[in-house]
């Protein structure tokens, strides 16, 4: 039995129990950001645990132990303020599963499932993948909206070795290489300067589907002018306004796939973004290797990006719009008829939507009472948000820390400056392309698994090593071995990265900000990486230009060391976690999270690994209470790769 990926549930693996959801309140005590323990009626739920500074490090579900007659009582409360009376005696039994799902086969009474309910709940756990026909059209969309953003990133790719010459900014100057830079990071300044902003209240006002729908015009009719443009200026006018697009699309779609999805392959649906942005990186390839020899290819290269974004926006209106976002504007019915069509039984649907209704009880003041501004300021203010926000912010930036866009914006010039004629270097880039689509397929079974943290931990230093040596390779003499040495680093640092830094950062994003600060809080995200990305699309061409390759190259190595270092410190574990433990999660103070991980998981990793002590034990940093239905015996919070 899972959870809704509304409320950011946990998914297990195989046949293991998954824990029951949970909700808390706002402790008017501690402020907005003070979360407490206890219902509407007034039962305690467990010890209060000041989900600000939880020092303990405990981890409770609130809804456990909660009495029958209070629990039915909330749910006829709920469904006739709701308008959804006629569904009592489903969401009774939704309630119960919702309460206890390890028990879900013994339901008293009247509220004991059928063999149709029984076989669904089942299904979650053994045919995850059984899914409506309208949540695969979803997921298919959502993919169709990566793939756009893909593609338009690497439009400029091949482009890059034509386009400079015919704008007259081709030369070796400081101000020539920083304007091609300028048109490069184009996308990616519109996105972090007002695209990901525009995500918040777009999405108040018209919906997550709004939202995709105004974006993917933004990526259609620029892109269309962009293979029109004459000079430098109209270009990087075109790219900003596709960067407005780009930006609110990609602080969205993830959010919008997340919370429509069955949790048990919550992981695997998010990071889908990323799986199809590769896929879209290698269709831009391939289009490219593909016009080299037509007349003004380069424009058809700039150009082209527009074709993927015809089917995301007829498509977008066939897919039901986010239950959740029907439920924040009080719009019940439509939520339940949502949530039927992507759901496989209306058991399904009532567990679902009385848990998000308990959740968005939960941040009710907050909602009411805070304004976008106010929002925002509290990502930086709220010790719960802050936390997550530092996370966010950390994964988002070693994304561009790792030097991914120098390959996926520059790989034709980094390729031709390494030897090879302008085909050799397309078809190169093309190889690049495919290894990083084919190698993001991986993330599928490790990234709800192996886990978040332990991929970036994992990655990192491997894309070290073989970024510094593809650099060092160009040292080489000009010849078919210096470019195949290059190719071939190139080629593992993106085996490297696809499955790790690649899908992790707009996953784990989409999953650590409490409901009431979700857009916003991914959409400061998205903006953190999407900026830097400008910032690294605008020095590249001259930093290379300055040190060389190999220097460049060395540099963002340098980059990924620091970049494994913060998330060893700053970034907790989130898989098979629900939105509760979260909660409880980041309650930990980061001073405390440090710590362990210096005094408890480095000496683990050096006993472990470097002196093959097998007997080395890790002492999890977090204390599970007995209630949550599953003890734990290996930690998750920190890189468990125990034999």
């Amino acid at each position: 039995m899972t959870f809704p990926t509304n409320v950011n549930m946990a998914e297990n693996s195989g046949k293991e129990s998954i824990r029951a959801g949970s909700s808390s309140h706002i402790d008017s005590s501690n402020g907005v950001g003070g979360l407490g323990t206890h219902t509407e009626k007034g039962h305690a739920m467990g010890s209060h645990v000041d989900l600000n500074a939880n020092l303990e490090a405990k981890v409770r579900n609130p809804l456990e132990g909660l009495p029958y007659a209070d629990l039915m009582s909330r749910v006829e409360v709920f469904a006739e303020e709701k308008g959804l009376s006629d569904h009592i005696p489903l969401l009774r039994k939704g309630a119960l599963v919702a309460q206890n799902p390890e028990d879900f086969e013994n339901l008293p009474g009247a509220e004991a499932l059928t063999e149709a309910e029984l076989k669904a709940l089942r299904d979650e756990i053994e045919h995850k993948w059984r899914l409506p026909v309208k949540l695969f059209l979803t997921i298919a969309t959502c993919s169709i909206g990566a793939a756009v953003q893909g593609w338009d990133q690497t439009g400029t790719n091949g482009a890059n070795i034509f386009f400079p010459e015919f704008y007259g900014i081709g030369g070796t100057t400081a101000h020539d290489k920083i304007l091609v830079g300028l048109v490069n990071a184009g996308p990616y300044l519109g996105s972090s300067l007002l695209g990901c902003w525009l995500s918040d209240p777009i999405n108040n006002w018209i919906g997550r589907r709004g939202v995709i729908f105004f974006a993917g015009h933004f990526c259609l009719w620029p892109v269309i002018g962009s293979a029109l443009c004459q000079t430098w200026g109209q270009q990087l006018a075109c790219r900003l306004l596709m960067g407005i697009g780009m930006g609110a699309k990609a602080s969205t779609v993830p959010i919008y796939a997340a919370e429509n999805s069955p949790a048990a392959i919550r992981g695997a649906l998010v990071m889908s973004w990323q799986m199809w942005t590769a896929f879209g990186i290698m269709l831009g390839t391939v289009f490219n290797l593909a016009v080299w020899n037509a007349p003004h290819n380069w424009r058809l290269m700039l150009g082209a990006p527009f074709i993927p974004a015809v089917p995301l926006l007829a498509l977008i209106y066939l897919c039901p719009e986010s239950p959740r976002w029907y439920m924040k504007k009080n719009r019940y019915p439509e939520a339940w008829a949502s949530m039927l069509r992507l759901r496989n039984d209306p058991i399904q649907t009532a567990r679902d939507i009385f848990y998000i209704h308990a959740q968005l009880e939960i941040e009710d003041a907050i909602l009411k009472k805070s304004s976008y501004a106010k929002r925002f300021v509290e990502l930086f203010t709220v010790p719960r948000i802050r936390r997550a926000n530092v996370a966010a912010f950390t994964v988002m930036i070693a994304q561009q820390m790792c030097g991914i866009n120098i390959i996926a914006f520059y790989s034709t010039t980094i390729f031709k400056e390494s030897g090879s004629n302008d085909f050799q270097a397309l078809l190169a880039s093309f190889g690049f392309g495919l290894v990083n689509f084919l190698f993001a397929f991986p993330a599928f079974w490790t990234i709800d698994t192996f886990g978040r943290r332990s991929l970036l931990l994992f990655t990192f230093p491997q894309m070290t090593w073989t970024l510094l040596a593809a650099g060092l390779c160009t040292l080489m003499q000009q010849g078919t071995a210096r470019t195949a040495l290059v190719s071939l680093f190139v080629y593992l640092f993106a085996v490297f990265y696809s499955p790790g830094e690649g899908p992790v950062p707009f996953t784990y994003s989409a999953e650590v900000y409490p409901l009431s600060h979700r857009e916003v809080g991914m959409g400061f995200a998205v903006a953190t990486c999407l900026f830097w990305a400008s910032v690294l699309g605008m020095t590249f061409p001259f930093l290379i230009e300055s040190v060389g390759t190999v220097g460049a190259f060395a540099v963002y190595s340098g980059f990924n060391v620091v970049a494994f270092i913060m998330v060893f410190l700053l970034v907790p574990e989130t898989k098979q976690k629900t939105l509760e433990e979260l909660d409880y999660v980041f309650a930990v103070p980061t001073r405390q999270f440090a710590k362990y991980q210096l005094t408890q998981t480095l000496p683990y990793w050096v006993k472990r690994y470097v002196l093959w002590q097998r007997g080395a034990q890790l002492k999890s940093l977090y204390q599970y209470g007995q209630e949550i239905g599953v003890e734990k015996k290996v930690p998750d919070d920190a890189v468990n790769m125990k034999a």
